[in-house]
């Protein structure tokens, strides 16, 4: 833990003023995510994932945070699948390795590694697992079930990722999250129990290539509401705290909601089962220890004080450069 520590503390080094915000899903979204796939686990998980279960659900975002930290973050979100041509998924290497001898590690990280990314993450919570140690299962595994998230997003896997190429700008809140804070309280998460994942780079690719067919759709059809709506119908304003904001109206919202027929509904439900089934792969894959030796230990001051460092810079709005999805 103590090597994590002394990396972020010299990561802090390499800010740059940056006031634009980069976030994914939405908090709500994301937290509401990793805290649905807790109840997918089977016994020998579930219990421990319910001990920890507000860390796992609050600690959702802090990848999204985590953008203010690390110049390496943001391209770990996404993956701009069409910029590798007509058929990207028979253009572009499955494995890292061979990916990277095709278009150099630069290359990828400019459009994004998140399939590339859930593997690894993978890996070290199965690692976490075998050390038996708690700061970073529970660190690992909220970290995994957001990228897992991002990944069940369709337009974390354009190029057009904000609708800035079709006058679209602002859609990829509005998908990602206006819709879900209006209307997942009505949505069914009950996903089934987490199943056993043979192969993690598998499934991370999978949920990459069915978010990228859903991507026509949401643009199109967002186009066609526009077409029909003044813009005095199209938003409206919300008190925020002590703040007004310009907001998709919910009519408008509604609208769009029904136009796509469910699909962030089971774009949510298809991450909630994939996030404990991954979790669920990394335990088994490390012998399946018992997590019952934790008892009533909780994290470790060290990745608390990790923790403040990382809120308190996302609050005073510093940040790394680099290309990102910013919403």
């Amino acid at each position: 833990m103590r090597k994590y520590i002394i990396l972020f503390i010299i990561s802090l080094f390499l800010f740059i003023p940056n006031n634009e915000p980069a976030y994914s899903w939405g908090f709500y979204a994301h937290q509401k995510i990793n805290r649905m796939a807790i109840f997918t686990l089977p016994d020998g998980m579930i219990g421990f994932y319910k001990k920890h279960i507000e860390y796992i659900s609050q600690h959702a975002i802090d990848p999204d945070k985590r953008r203010n930290v690390s110049v390496d973050e943001a391209p770990r979100h996404y993956i701009d699948i069409d910029h590798y041509g007509d058929f990207p998924f028979d253009s572009v290497p499955k494995f890292w390795k061979v990916a990277v001898k095709k278009f150099t590690e630069d290359t990828l990280k400019a459009y994004g590694i998140v399939p590339w990314h859930i593997d690894k993450m993978v890996y070290r919570l199965q690692e976490a697992f075998k050390d038996e140690n708690l700061d970073l299962i529970l660190h690992y595994s909220a970290d995994l079930g957001h990228y897992v998230a991002d990944a069940h997003v369709p337009l974390h896997t354009t190029e057009n990722y904000n609708g800035q190429k079709t006058n679209q700008k602002g859609i990829h809140g509005f998908w990602e999250s206006r819709i879900p804070e209006l209307k997942s309280e009505g949505y069914d998460f009950w996903t089934g129990k987490a199943k056993y994942i043979e192969k993690p780079i598998d499934k991370a690719w999978s949920a990459v290539k069915s978010s990228h067919v859903a991507v026509d759709s949401v643009l199109k059809f967002e186009a066609e509401l526009n077409a029909r709506y003044s813009p005095d119908k199209k938003y409206s304003f919300e008190n925020r705290g002590a703040t007004i904001m310009k907001v998709y109206s919910t009519e408008y919202t509604n609208e769009y909601d029904k136009m796509l027929n469910g699909m962030v509904e089971r774009r949510m439900c298809q991450a909630i089962i994939t996030i404990g089934s991954l979790w669920y792969t990394a335990w088994v894959n490390a012998g399946k220890p018992n997590l019952e030796r934790f008892g009533d230990k909780n994290i470790s001051d060290s990745l608390k004080r990790v923790q403040k460092a990382e809120q308190e810079l996302w609050t005073t709005g510093k940040a790394v450069g680099g290309k990102g999805h910013d919403d």
